[in-house]
């Protein structure tokens, strides 16, 4: 879970006054329902991701908290899974949780205090995969959903999550793709306006602010949707369906391709702002961390491998300096010319 971020567009703003949730003034489905969906579309995307790797397969660490746990208040577990060393990705992590706790840590009551002193469930799905080859980028997505209880009474309940692309080497061909499977799904929950917001609230989310540049090329990312119960959780749906869809295409495209140490040194280099990024401003991680959650699951997307160096510059007119124009917010699907590679 993850607490609220800047919305624009024509979603929700939350830093505005929060209009009564509509999914309050009736029953909502069993919170099971969506953990359900959860666990069946983490098994459906480590199908296809071994599938697509043909060589490795996902571990499984089933982990559990006992539930007298005093000394972080939180109760559950999960599923967490990964795929080392194989023919296609380097690390592939993908995590399913389910955990309650007592009370909200402050990443989470900071910009919601009327939750202060609520209890809390939150299930969840959440991946990242670190590739091989250099030309094939590193990806995240995360479906999520939340609900706090007072007094045996559900107070607050959303939807959150997304999908972003992280290329080292960027192909037109592929950010395209990508987005127009975006876009598309979009489409039954508000069209281009739905896909615009989600958008622009991606390029804004994951930005680093002390480099001053996106972490990679976005996609969608949404949070505290909570309309309607029925079209949120489509939306939801929608979104952790689309990945496959988005993702399959350009690991077939670019696993293969031809590549050198050059080319190696700088993945490992670019690893660095992921790792910056997932510790100093992802917010999901300080929810965990600040809630006493489970250290490993949390710290799972973070890469095997990967290297800093002290005023690195790429040479002018390399492959390497040509990401720099990626690594800002761009008009994907309205920009026209022809792609690269």
């Amino acid at each position: 879970m993850r607490t609220a971020c800047r919305a624009c567009g024509s979603e929700p703003d939350p830093r505005a006054a929060r209009p009564t949730m509509r999914g309050m003034n009736h029953a909502i489905p069993a919170i099971d329902t969506v953990r359900d969906y959860l666990t069946g579309l983490q098994d459906r995307i480590c199908a296809a991701i071994e599938a697509a790797d043909g060589h490795a397969r996902f571990m499984e660490d089933a982990w559990r908290r006992a539930d007298d746990d005093a000394s972080t208040h939180l109760r559950g577990g999960g599923r967490t899974r990964v795929l080392r060393d194989g023919a296609v990705f380097e690390q592939a992590g993908i995590g399913f949780s389910d955990v309650s706790g007592t009370r909200l840590p402050p990443s989470a009551t900071a910009a919601r205090p009327e939750l202060v002193g609520a209890s809390w469930r939150a299930v969840g799905v959440s991946l990242v995969f670190h590739p091989r080859n250099p030309y094939l980028p590193t990806t995240h997505a995360n479906v999520r959903h939340f609900r706090a209880e007072r007094d045996g009474e559900t107070v607050a309940w959303w939807f959150g999550g997304g999908f972003d692309l992280t290329p080292f080497y960027p192909f037109d061909e592929d950010v395209r793709h990508w987005h127009r499977t975006a876009r598309d799904l979009c489409g039954p929950f508000g069209g281009q306006a739905r896909y615009a917001a989600h958008k622009r609230w991606c390029d804004e989310y994951f930005f680093l602010k002390h480099r001053d540049e996106t972490r990679g090329v976005g996609g969608l990312f949404f949070d505290d949707l909570q309309d309607d119960f029925d079209a949120d959780f489509g939306y939801l749906r929608a979104v952790g369906d689309g990945f496959l869809d988005a993702y399959l295409p350009i690991i077939e495209r670019r696993k293969d391709t031809p590549h050198g140490e050059r080319e190696r040194q700088f993945q490992l280099y670019r690893r660095g702002r992921y790792v910056e990024f997932n510790l100093v401003f992802d917010r999901g991680t300080h929810f965990g961390l600040q809630s006493g959650g489970r250290t490993e699951s949390i710290l799972m997307s973070l890469p095997p491998l990967v290297r800093w160096e002290y005023g690195y510059a790429p040479e002018p007119g390399s492959d390497e300096a040509r990401l720099a124009d990626y690594l800002r917010p761009r008009d994907w699907l309205g920009e026209s010319g022809p792609g690269v590679g």
